[in-house]
């Protein structure tokens, strides 16, 4: 089993950036591929980016592409979501996931966070 923990979001000002982190517990994530979705109100959980299990490919969603970076750091089982250029439609529940398959389906994604929000006000 994999336990994820999402921390970093808050209140930010559009234009402005945060970094979300993705804590990892259990089950060493070092073999998974990692992403990251998220939910807003009223919308279905779409995803945001991808990382490979080494870290050699990643994918982003179109609306994200250019201004947010996912990376991961085995040695500390954490992945990361940097996120600038902020803008209030990038307001939502953000949600780590764990493998075992990359890309953007939530099918490929067999563990999950619990959530952080991200709040971008205009």
């Amino acid at each position: 089993q994999v336990q994820l923990i999402e921390s970093g979001g808050g209140l930010v000002q559009a234009g402005g950036s945060l970094r979300l982190s993705c804590a990892a517990s259990g089950r060493t994530t070092r073999n998974y591929p990692m992403g990251w979705f998220r939910q807003a109100p009223g919308k279905e959980r779409e995803f945001v980016a991808g990382i490979s299990w080494r870290g050699g490919s990643t994918d982003y969603a179109s609306s994200v592409k250019g201004r947010f970076t996912i990376s991961r750091d085995d040695a500390k089982n954490t992945a990361y979501l940097q996120m600038n250029t902020l803008k209030a439609e990038d307001t939502a529940v953000y949600y780590c996931a764990a493998g075992p398959l990359f890309g953007g389906a939530r099918e490929k994604y067999d563990y999950w966070g619990q959530g952080t929000q991200v709040t971008v006000s205009s």
